[in-house]
């Protein structure tokens, strides 16, 4: 084949279907990925999620310098304090390591529990105390779960160190597909 025969190739025989839907699917990955990243830099992991709710990011909301000893809530950053008595949904897994049951009345939540601790032990506001109301209790899941409830921004210390920064009065919960 001569080269003024392949410069003759017309543009559908060389970019086919097959191309096109092969370039959509390497270029979804990256721009999935970039989506993610800015949509958080816009919205400071604090969403509106209708119904009074806001979706809040629990990885944000966890990470951020805290003296474990001597904190005090004006270490807490103010977007996080702002939370302080709104419902809000937050989705990670759970830790309640003194149940035997699928019941439980009270857990700590966690964006994830593998994940939270790569930088040294764990940080108290990487959980967040969760309670259910008296005389409830709710199904214990492993893996995500999305836990809709109102938050609670108070620095709560216990023999000499922090024993909570975020509390939650739970509504409901149920594991994440």
């Amino acid at each position: 084949m001569s080269s003024s025969a392949a410069a003759k190739v017309s543009f559908a025989e060389r970019f086919n279907l097959r191309v096109l839907i092969f370039i959509a699917i390497v270029a979804a990955i990256p721009g999935y990925i970039l989506y993610v990243m800015i949509e958080a830099q816009v919205t400071g992991g604090i969403k509106n999620a209708g119904g009074g709710y806001k979706q809040v990011d629990l990885k944000a909301m966890s990470s951020f310098e805290l003296d474990q000893n001597e904190g005090t809530i004006n270490d807490v950053p103010p977007k996080w304090r702002a939370l302080d008595g709104q419902k809000v949904i937050l989705t990670g897994e759970l830790w309640q390591p003194y149940s035997a049951n699928n019941q439980v009345a009270g857990f700590d939540l966690c964006y994830s529990i593998a994940k939270c601790c790569f930088s040294g032990p764990p940080q108290v506001q990487h959980f967040v105390k969760s309670r259910v109301p008296a005389g409830k209790s709710v199904n214990y899941y492993d893996g995500l779960v999305k836990v809709k409830g109102t938050l609670h921004v108070d620095v709560k210390s216990d023999q000499g160190k922090l024993a909570s920064v975020y509390q939650l009065d739970v509504e409901n919960i149920e594991p994440v597909q």
